[in-house]
């Protein structure tokens, strides 16, 4: 038996139970496992290059089942297109190398109240299904006396958003994350997304949005959740 009959029969037989139904019983309902992104412990061991020659190796397999014609000039390089798109871009945010690096500086201006960064647009890809999931993100912090270039904020929004993503983890994931690297627990983040899991195909309602929030330390309280909010608004 080879390594791919092994990890699909392996997925067949823990298929039966969680929380007392089947994978087939759940469907299209929202699972959140856990705040961390479900990785095997030698998710590492081979290359991103060796990664790519596997996956479009892989994906030729899948659209030859379909029925496509590799031989198709419009076709012939579309695994290695889709192997490349998956390691270097859409799913980046999986390799910890790729996490951005992040400069703190003294807060001279003695700024002492919230900071929004709001309308961070990201694009991040359903666990799932594997489809994406287009939206905003909106992420503030009252400094303990260290602050974080505005770019840095969003390129931490960008990583965690770059691999397959419950919404719910992606915006623990972004405060946990900020949270530990400006030293305090006062952070917000509010997520406002689009699922094309839901518009595009299942139900397949196009006017829905799923939003989620993290509201930490000072952050969790009627009044400064109202500021935010005003913040938001304008």
């Amino acid at each position: 038996m080879n390594n791919q009959e092994t990890l699909l029969n392996t997925l067949i037989d823990t298929e039966n139970v969680l929380n007392g139904y089947t994978h087939e019983e759940i469907g299209d309902d929202h699972l959140y496992t856990g705040i961390d992104t479900p990785m095997k412990a030698n998710a590492f061991d081979m290359s991103d290059e060796e990664k790519k020659e596997n996956i479009a190796q892989l994906f030729a397999q899948i659209m030859d089942v379909m029925g496509l014609d590799l031989n198709d000039d419009s076709l012939k390089g579309t695994p290695k297109r889709v192997a490349k798109m998956y390691i270097d871009e859409i799913f980046s945010g999986l390799n910890p190398a790729n996490k951005p690096k992040v400069a703190l500086f003294e807060n001279k201006y003695r700024y002492n109240q919230m900071l929004v960064e709001k309308d961070i647009t990201f694009y991040s890809n359903c666990e799932h299904h594997f489809v994406p999931i287009i939206g905003k993100a909106h992420v503030a912090y009252i400094s303990s006396g260290k602050v974080i270039g505005l770019s840095k904020l969003n390129r931490i929004v960008q990583y965690y958003a770059k691999r397959p993503q419950v919404q719910e983890r992606l915006t623990n994931q972004i405060a946990v994350d900020l949270q530990t690297i400006l030293n305090t627990d006062d952070v917000a983040v509010i997520i406002d997304a689009k699922h094309l899991c839901v518009s595009s195909r299942g139900v397949k309602d196009d006017t829905s949005a799923t939003v989620t929030s993290f509201y930490g330390g000072s952050f969790n309280t009627p009044h400064k959740i109202a500021e935010l909010q005003n913040y938001l608004k304008q």
